[in-house]
């Protein structure tokens, strides 16, 4: 099973030299996979949790493709109807070629009807939409694969019974966005997806969290390595940690979600 980290590509601390130093840290690390968030209009709403600057998913990952060598590069995730699917699949086939195929092209539906709004997108329509955008890319890639590497895997994000039918149909993955152990396991056992790829949070706690609503991913480190191991077992390909819990203030203080990340990267590759 491989891990990845979910780098927040918005916020006050962000910035070009925070966001090469993310990708440093990652790579340097031994994690597999790099991923960023998607928001075009930045409306009030969207600006409570993920404040400019924001940095545009496509964009960030080409130029991070050229400061990394091995790590893959996704977004967690791309709202695919914010753009037309055509652009989407020229846009994902030209980083998956310039990045020696190394794009997850994670996708959702979203939630912010001001952001639809604003982007004259009907927010009632977004089901419909994704359905008809991914149904777009595949034909778009076998018709007119990228040159000299294959599509990128495509990971269906949501926990909704319609993400799961989605990934199903559709995907290469189904991405679920935190949770807890219970509710993925009994989701997997209801429901038959194509391949498993969790993103969980991560918090790291000095004491152990007891409540039967713990998300996975959260509490001490042998808590977390264990979630991990649970994970593995369901049949995870991959887990992205998430570090980031809401507060646009954690951007400016890396360091502590760094520190987790080295703990875990760690104890797990020991362990593995």
């Amino acid at each position: 099973m491989r891990l990845g980290v979910n780098v927040p590509n918005f916020g006050p601390g962000t910035d070009p030299g925070v966001l090469r130093e993310w990708a440093g840290i990652t790579e340097g690390l031994g994690y597999d996979l790099l991923m960023v968030s998607d928001h075009v209009a930045v409306t009030p709403d969207v600006a409570e949790r993920y404040p400019e600057p924001f940095y545009e998913p496509f964009t960030t990952l080409s130029w991070l493709a050229g400061v990394t060598t091995r790590l893959r590069l996704g977004t967690t995730v791309l709202v695919l109807p914010y753009r037309h699917p055509l652009l989407v699949a020229r846009m994902a086939a030209n980083l998956q070629q310039l990045s020696g195929g190394r794009l997850v092209l994670g996708v959702g539906v979203g939630w912010s009807r001001r952001e639809y709004d604003a982007l004259g997108v009907p927010f009632s329509a977004r089901g419909r939409l994704t359905d008809e955008a991914l149904k777009t890319l595949r034909t778009v890639w076998r018709e007119d694969p990228p040159d000299g590497v294959a599509p990128p895997p495509i990971w269906v994000g949501g926990n909704s019974a319609a993400a799961i039918r989605r990934a199903a149909e559709y995907g290469d993955a189904w991405h679920p966005l935190r949770g807890t152990l219970p509710w993925l396991r009994s989701t997997l056992a209801e429901h038959s997806t194509p391949g498993f790829a969790p993103r969980i949070a991560l918090r790291m706690t000095t004491a152990p969290i007891d409540s039967p609503d713990r998300l996975a991913g959260t509490g001490t480190l042998e808590q977390i390595l264990d979630d991990l191991d649970r994970l593995r077992e369901l049949g995870a390909g991959t887990v992205l940690l998430d570090p980031y819990h809401g507060d646009p203030e954690e951007t400016r203080r890396p360091r502590a979600a760094w520190q987790a990340l080295t703990a875990v990267a760690t104890h797990w590759r020991t362990a593995s």
